[in-house]
């Protein structure tokens, strides 16, 4: 039988929680629900999961710190912010501190599970293919989630590995918006494109010490991976 997966679930909401945790347990999830971000803070350190699905308006430890923490400890496993706020600043403010994603309250069990799934897929499969990339000083492990030059090994997470290897396979040729949030997002829509651009600022930020390396915006189309420009 196929081994479970494991999830750190933080919810405050007592109501919500059980509801959740129990639809997901019948999905085959082993799911291991905390009300607080510091009592999820403990459990992470001592145990280990293969998400990570936090609230953002939690007592003790709100989810962004929350977050923070948990990518200190581990910068790979998949992090859903869970939030019932719909500004898209608070959206994206959770991406820049390492989240994956997000789901917006109220949402239904199958879209959840189709998020969850999403993740866990990109986490577990690797093609025989698709392992290893060289681009200028850096070689992208993309099976093992890193990018690496002679000085430097970054830890990447799974979308920013997806990116990456996406920006990587194209170099030269023009990547539009739609299409990277198709293949990536699973889906073409304002706040997610808001959230390709925050991972799009993070590439660069891996990739700024070979200046030969620049991925240009191609305004109002999408971008552009460059070697050697």
């Amino acid at each position: 039988m196929e081994a479970k997966a494991r999830i750190l679930y933080v919810e405050d909401d007592e109501t919500l929680g059980f509801v959740t945790r129990d639809n997901l347990e019948q999905n085959n999830y082993e799911i291991d629900h905390h009300m607080d971000g510091k009592s999820g803070l403990k459990a992470f350190e001592k145990k280990g999961y293969d998400l990570c699905l936090l609230d953002v308006m939690l007592p003790e430890m709100d989810g962004y710190e929350l977050a923070e923490n948990i990518r200190k400890h581990n910068s790979e496993i998949p992090i859903l912010f869970l939030t019932a706020k719909s500004m898209k600043e608070d959206r994206i403010h959770g991406l820049q501190l390492g989240a994956d994603d997000y789901i917006t309250k109220p949402f239904s069990i199958e879209e959840l599970i189709l998020k969850i799934e999403v993740f866990l897929k990109r986490k577990y499969i690797a093609t025989p293919d698709s392992d290893e990339y060289k681009i200028g000083i850096f070689t992208l492990d993309y099976k093992n989630l890193k990018l690496i030059s002679e000085n430097s090994e970054s830890n990447m997470t799974q979308k920013e590995a997806d990116l990456m290897k996406l920006m990587v396979e194209n170099i030269g040729n023009t990547l539009r918006r739609e299409d990277i949030l198709k293949k990536l997002w699973g889906e073409n829509d304002y706040f997610l494109g808001r959230s390709m651009d925050v991972f799009i600022s993070r590439l660069r930020k891996y990739i700024k010490s070979d200046t030969s390396l620049t991925i240009e915006n191609v305004h109002g189309v999408g971008f552009r991976l460059i070697e050697g420009k």
